[in-house]
């Protein structure tokens, strides 16, 4: 590990946070647990920062990739291996073959580890350093694990990363080869159940969440995947209409619609757009639907980075507050679609690919339009994906 301990300073604008639920405003600070008013009454929700006042322009001049974005973030600047700045593709061929207006494909493959999840990252181990950290820990489907353990190779923290049987050999070796421990436990609540111990008894920094029902990860690293939106905003202007999320707990559903609602509040854009969940197996859609937020919602699939049984209040207001909705996709259709994307010059993992099946199925139930521009978020790079029994066929 090596670090040259550098200090990174907040945002001069931030001057707190707010629970995205009950809206409580809160100082400045780490709320590991999400906001304290809605712990207490059995209604864990996340929280966000709050500024003084939002940028005049969307990027800084002369600033390079997600740097370019720093006047929109808490910290002025941080850990960084040179995240963000990741093409999005507009692909006549995929929008002529879903019915659609255009197609434009986010290649968030093309961060540093592979996938969206260095944006939050590079912000989390920040954070970290400035709590006086020297352990970070996170529970992982594979993807946050290989980026968290990288960006703390970077910082000089020791890692901690907390998985189930479920990330690939290769996501594993990428965290271990960062010389983070790699830790397995049966299922995704022991995982949780690690974090905690290790966070409050052990001093440890959070990465993401150790509650059931959840909250988001931390905050800092999830205000990191709102520079989506920023990028979105100058690749494609006003003009895009619904953007599909590959989700899980909705991190990057709810950073990519804060982020666009920033950019309302400031008037850099006059729209938000429609946000879609792909999920694959009823979850988001059943609360949608009627079922109580903090219950379970168990299924199996093969697309082992949008796995897990629970959904956040964070990806319901997402979704609600822009006029989305979600979407269940089936694997075998995913798999097909993954050859597709190939087909297209997009290689990708199975996760990322489900949003070309939730595209087919918003257009077939008429939910986007065939008038409608669209971006689909494509999460990771499909060189982290290995051959399954099912994926072979």
């Amino acid at each position: 590990m090596t670090s040259d301990r550098q200090i990174h300073l907040l945002n001069n604008s931030l001057k707190g946070c707010s629970c995205i639920r009950c809206g409580a405003l809160l100082t400045v600070g780490d709320y590991f647990e999400g906001c304290p008013s809605c712990l207490s009454a059995g209604r864990p929700s996340s929280v966000k920062s709050e500024y003084s006042a939002l940028p005049s322009t969307i990027a800084k001049p002369g600033a390079r990739g997600m740097a370019r974005y720093a006047d929109w973030l808490p910290y002025s600047s941080w850990v960084s291996l040179g995240e963000g700045a990741t093409p999005c593709v507009s692909v006549p061929a995929l929008a002529a073959e879903t019915s659609s207006a255009r197609v434009l494909v986010k290649n968030e493959g093309q961060n540093p580890s592979g996938s969206h999840k260095d944006r939050a990252s590079c912000l989390t181990v920040t954070r970290a350093l400035d709590a006086g950290a020297r352990r970070i820990v996170a529970a992982s489907s594979g993807n946050a694990g290989a980026s968290l353990a990288l960006y703390a190779a970077a910082a000089g923290l020791e890692c901690t990363i907390v998985v189930t049987a479920a990330p690939p050999p290769i996501l594993r070796r990428a965290i271990t080869q960062a010389g983070a421990d790699l830790v397995e436990v049966e299922d995704s609540f022991q995982r949780w159940d690690m974090v905690a111990k290790m966070a409050r008894e052990e001093g440890c920094f959070p990465a993401t969440n150790y509650l059931n029902p959840p909250v988001g990860s931390n905050h800092f690293g999830v205000e990191g995947l709102t520079s989506i939106a920023y990028e979105l905003a100058e690749q494609a202007g006003d003009g895009v209409d619904a953007i599909l999320v590959p989700t899980s707990r909705g991190d990057l559903v709810w950073a990519i619609f804060e982020g666009f609602r920033r950019l309302k509040a400031a008037g850099h854009i006059k729209r938000i757009p429609k946000l879609f969940v792909v999920e694959p197996f009823p979850r988001l859609s059943m609360v949608l639907d009627g079922a109580d937020q903090t219950g379970s919602f168990p299924g199996a699939t093969a697309l082992f980075s949008i796995a897990g049984s629970t959904v956040t209040y964070q990806s319901v207001e997402a979704v609600q507050q822009s006029g989305g909705g979600a979407v269940v996709v089936d694997d075998a259709a995913v798999i097909r679609d993954a050859k597709r994307f190939a087909q297209h010059g997009f290689h990708l993992e199975l996760s990322a690919a489900a949003t070309l099946t939730g595209l087919e199925a918003l257009r077939c139930n008429g939910a986007i339009a065939a008038d409608e521009t669209v971006v689909l978020i494509a999460t990771s790079h499909g060189y982290k994906d290995l051959p399954t029994p099912i994926a072979a066929q």
